[in-house]
């Protein structure tokens, strides 16, 4: 559905679905016969509702926001606003929430809202009528790991946990004991779809263990106490942080995150929003130093290596020789300045002076997957790759922020 929209929609710019496209070919290995997935997992029908793979952290952000703007056109047409127009919809003209929201969509209108303001009749709805979701996102690593534990079950006395857990289930096993609650006909069954030891996918014939020697259906196994599917094993998960080996040192008790680069809507010499971008999608750019002086929580906008890559941690601060040059963020994880040409650029990338591949490109995955042995599906567990980057055993999932109470309805 997502790239037959997108060739449908960008007729003119054929290189946005090519750039959704996943890339098939992560599946061939010099010593192994992968090819028939090459050529089928993605296509044919039969892998319907399996893990999306091969796709990179780019990628998954923009379906992201795809499926935010898909979602919320439908609560439009659902609430009667407006009309299914798949003909009208074609290059820049597409619904998108934000240009929406900034005027610059219009659609096929079918109604709209009453105007209490007394000169007017009727106007566009606004965030703040509560029908339009809030964006689709990836999750970030706290969300991921919190969602994956599944906590909610283990509470047995307000504020007390009973039982700490290695997977996102209880106990210290992988197959189902006879102390999980579950029928007896399901004790001895894999919880998740990984390999015990080399060349174990699956088990033997006659006898499977986990049933699948590749990525399985996303409705496989077990669902955790969250009633969330496959959050270990089957495949690993994009989420939105940068990686760094010492986050759970750095980062926020509150919502943590590394990653934070903030950014404004572009605006004209008259202060309003800029026209939309050729895609339809309302353009931003980076907040200046200026925009942020004088701000007590932050004073740039590229955050990502606040204390961990910026000038102040590095081996080579100097309170007496701090300037913008200094603080340039190309310096991170280098050896000292032998590694830095001019400009705090890098020489070559991964030089002798380099002493890590760790760099703001560098983005984290967990889960564990079909190929991975039983450590990674800890929650706990982590491991990172460049953004551009896929594995066949690697996709995502979506997370949306919670409006409102935490409670929400008291459930």
């Amino acid at each position: 559905e997502y790239l037959y929209w997108l060739r449908r929609v960008f007729v003119d710019y054929p290189e946005v679905f090519k750039m959704a496209l996943p890339d098939t070919l992560v599946w061939r290995s010099k010593l192994a016969f992968n090819e028939p997935y090459v050529e089928l997992y993605f296509r044919h029908p039969a892998y319907q509702d399996y893990p999306v793979v091969g796709i990179n952290w780019l990628q998954a952000n923009d379906y992201c926001s795809w499926r935010t703007d898909r979602v919320n056109e439908m609560i439009m047409v659902r609430e009667g606003l407006l009309y299914m127009d798949p003909t009208g919809q074609t290059g820049e003209e597409n619904f998108n929430t934000e240009s929406y929201l900034a005027g610059q969509y219009e659609g096929a209108v079918r109604d709209q809202m009453p105007d209490y303001d007394p000169n007017g009749d009727v106007r566009k709805v606004r965030m703040e009528d509560g029908i339009l979701l809030p964006k689709y996102r990836l999750p970030t690593e706290a969300e991921w790991e919190f969602a994956s534990l599944g906590l909610l079950g283990n509470m047995l006395a307000d504020e007390r946990i009973f039982n700490e857990k290695i997977y996102p289930w209880n106990g210290h096993y992988i197959r189902i004991d006879d102390r999980s609650g579950f029928d007896t006909k399901d004790i001895g069954q894999i919880r998740a779809n990984t390999i015990r030891g080399r060349g174990d996918y699956m088990g033997m014939a006659g006898a499977l263990n986990d049933k699948n020697d590749i990525p399985s259906d996303v409705n496989s196994y077990w669902p955790n106490d969250y009633g969330l599917y496959c959050m270990a094993g089957n495949v690993n998960e994009w989420v939105m942080d940068v990686y760094r080996p010492l986050t759970y040192e750095d980062n926020d008790d509150f919502r943590p995150f590394r990653g934070n680069v903030y950014q404004t809507q572009v605006r004209d010499d008259e202060g309003n929003i800029a026209e939309k971008d050729s895609l339809g999608k309302i353009r931003y750019r980076n907040v200046t130093d200026d925009e942020a002086f004088n701000r007590r929580n932050y004073n740039t906008a590229d955050n990502i290596n606040y204390l961990d890559g910026d000038y102040e941690s590095s081996i080579d601060y100097n309170t007496d020789d701090v300037s913008t040059d200094n603080t340039n963020s190309k310096r991170m994880y280098n050896t000292g300045k032998s590694a830095l040409g001019e400009n705090g650029k890098s020489t070559v990338r991964g030089g002798l002076n380099m002493t890590s591949m760790v760099d703001n490109r560098q983005r984290v995955f967990k889960g564990g997957g079909w190929k991975d042995r039983v450590y990674w599906m800890s929650p706990g567990t982590r491991r990172f790759l460049d953004q551009s980057q896929a594995r066949a055993d690697l996709g995502f999932r979506c997370a949306m922020h919670r409006v409102g109470g935490a409670q929400g309805l008291g459930y």
